[in-house]
């Protein structure tokens, strides 16, 4: 098996093609130009008469739109992919600026569809929408007339489109670029050799078994954030103003709105789920008290957070991971083994350590006539399984959705988390199943923490996101102090007086992509993991048919609301009960954990 973290995966790289051979396909241009034309003959045909289309012509301005909008997806998409595959090639970024401006041009030339849409007489549209011709895109006319409110004049939503590539979208570029390629400087404690890593290597050493290899990670994290901190400083405040100027603008009335808007949930779900992750932090201060016992330290930090309990032995393959994987999917439903087996077959997957890669991992759906992608740095340790059936998770859903035309494809981010999370939970109840004590613990102990990254230190970063925002519109710029003050009280909080954040932690929050890119996404990883561990006690409970009737919400893709698809499931998304019956799965775990803990060391 091999050993070595950095060439583990080396050459699993994903394949690309079905959108586009290179930077240089002639298709891209032609696409472009294709994409133009009928923009404008869209816009000849249809401006100015929306409200007065009939239910049939309606339909067929609705799948003109659509298709129209599926081919001007892919240029931008297949940009966005090489430049999260290598963002140290300065041809990358070039080009995905360049994809992003020809977007924008055709954006703009059908922006008044939708618009027109959003004025249509709500009597006259629920007469239309009894039509059956009208029912498949019953869901889109909602979600589109939720943003009237919110809406602006046509040429002031051009002027926002068009100058948004040259505002937040650069923004969002500049500390994507900035974070990918520095160079941290760790110093090996067991040679005393200095390296330069990436970030996504110097994270990797926060899990390592040896507290000294920590440490040197966390200053090596620590240290060259330092190094970039008034670049993302100054880039995060400017992302703050221009929300608060789009925000105003919009009237939004709060800063979360847009998001709650985008994931189809009200306010009150929301706030909620948040208080009960601040109200249940008591399980984090509990699962971590015993973890210090366990560790034999007399004060754990910022670097032991996620340090292994027992040092493993050797890395798990590429090909191990692959099949603890399909066999989890496939136990539970033999489609989602089918799905995800694509990803592998056809190369689909971008997994080895890279130079320039971007942090993290995601996966992509594309458009629903290719297929999904999905990236990550693989690197052979337990974490990276979870990541791995996570994100394939993700794919699942992903292609299963491709039976939804493009306005239905993709659902709200909350309920995206439903099989990404669902698929981990298939891989964690196999793998600790056939584990021995000793391994059953550190397996728990995983999986515990990755629940708590998750739901509680999401909602702790959704509560820094609110302070920032807020700050920002009341009170101006936020130094690197303040910014610091707000990420170590509302980090500190989720671990009551069981785990100390040092100083060192303060500049952690710089690498938080979701800050920069998608405000306030974080809150859906909190509200996706506590909904499908709540699910997957169902599952056992109800069987196979509950298997079945899974599978066909995610066929459903994006076609109906959160509320109605968790219906499907038997599920209430506005009951207190519910949300505290994933708490309740929680402190289950915790309790097994303990119960372990003892029997190991009663044996011991």
């Amino acid at each position: 098996m091999t050993t070595t973290a950095q060439d583990i995966a080396q050459g699993i790289t994903w394949d690309l093609s079905a959108l586009f051979s290179s930077m240089e396909d002639e298709k891209i241009a032609g696409t472009w130009a294709s994409c133009n034309a009928r923009a404008e003959a869209f816009a000849a045909k249809y401006r100015g008469k929306v409200a007065d289309l009939s239910v049939g012509d309606l339909v067929v301005a609705l799948r003109e739109l659509e298709d129209l909008s599926n081919e001007a997806a892919k240029p931008p998409t297949y940009a966005n992919l090489l430049f999260a595959a290598d963002t140290s090639n300065p041809s990358h970024g070039a080009f995905l600026a360049e994809q992003s401006e020809k977007a924008s041009e055709v954006r703009v030339k059908v922006m008044f569809f939708d618009l027109e849409l959003q004025k249509i007489e709500q009597s006259k549209l629920d007469t239309m929408l009894e039509d059956p011709a009208l029912t498949v895109y019953r869901h889109h006319f909602a979600v589109v007339r939720a943003y009237t409110p919110y809406m602006l004049s046509e040429t002031e939503e051009v002027l926002l489109e068009e100058t948004s590539n040259t505002g937040v979208r650069a923004w969002v570029r500049l500390h994507d670029e900035v974070t990918a390629n520095h160079d941290f400087r760790y110093i090996d404690p067991l040679t005393d050799e200095t390296l330069e890593l990436s970030q996504e290597e110097v994270l990797d050493r926060l899990r390592d078994p040896d507290r000294r290899v920590r440490q040197a990670a966390g200053d090596a994290l620590s240290n060259g954030l330092a190094q970039i901190e008034r670049v993302v400083t100054f880039a995060y405040n400017t992302i703050l103003a221009d929300k608060k100027l789009e925000d105003r603008l919009r009237k939004m009335e709060y800063p979360e709105r847009s998001r709650h808007l985008a994931n189809e949930l009200d306010k009150e779900t929301v706030d909620l789920v948040m208080q009960l992750c601040k109200e249940r932090s008591d399980l984090v201060a509990r699962y971590y008290r015993v973890k210090k016992k366990i560790l034999g330290l007399e004060e754990l930090t910022h670097v032991d957070r996620y340090a292994p309990l027992f040092e493993a032995e050797e890395k798990i393959g590429w090909g191990e991971a692959k099949e603890m994987v399909l066999t989890s999917f496939g136990a539970f439903h033999p489609k989602m083994r089918e799905v995800a087996e694509e990803f592998y077959t056809k190369n689909w997957i971008d997994a080895e350590a890279r130079k320039g890669k971007t942090g993290g991992a995601f996966c992509n759906y594309n458009t629903p006539d290719t297929h999904p992608v999905m990236l990550m740095t693989y690197l052979g340790n337990l974490k990276d399984v979870g990541t791995l059936a996570h994100e394939l998770g993700h794919c699942v859903h992903g292609s299963l959705s491709r039976k939804q035309s493009l306005f239905n494809f993709h659902g709200t981010l909350p309920l995206a988390e439903l099989a990404s999370i669902f698929g981990e939970i298939l891989v964690f109840e196999r793998v600790v199943g056939n584990a021995s004590l000793k391994d059953k613990i550190a397996l728990y102990a995983d999986k515990i923490e990755g629940i708590f990254a998750s739901v509680h230190r999401q909602s702790a970063m959704f509560r820094f996101e609110q302070k920032c925002h807020t700050h920002r519109r009341e009170q101006g710029e936020l130094s690197s102090q303040e910014f610091g003050d707000y990420w170590q009280a509302e980090l500190q909080s989720m671990f009551e007086d069981a785990v100390k954040l040092g100083e060192q932690h303060r500049r952690w929050w710089m690498y938080v992509g979701h800050f920069f890119f998608a405000p306030f996404y974080v809150y859906a990883y909190s509200f996706g993991e506590l909904l499908t561990m709540a699910l997957f006690e169902k599952a056992k409970q109800e069987g196979p048919d509950f298997a079945d009737r899974y599978v066909h919400v995610l066929e459903l893709g994006g076609s109906k609301n959160p509320d109605e698809l968790m219906a499907i499931l038997g599920v209430d998304l506005h009951s207190r009960a519910f949300w505290e019956g994933g708490f309740a799965v929680i402190e289950g775990l915790v309790g097994e954990f303990e119960r372990l803990w003892d029997e190991y060391a009663a044996s011991n």
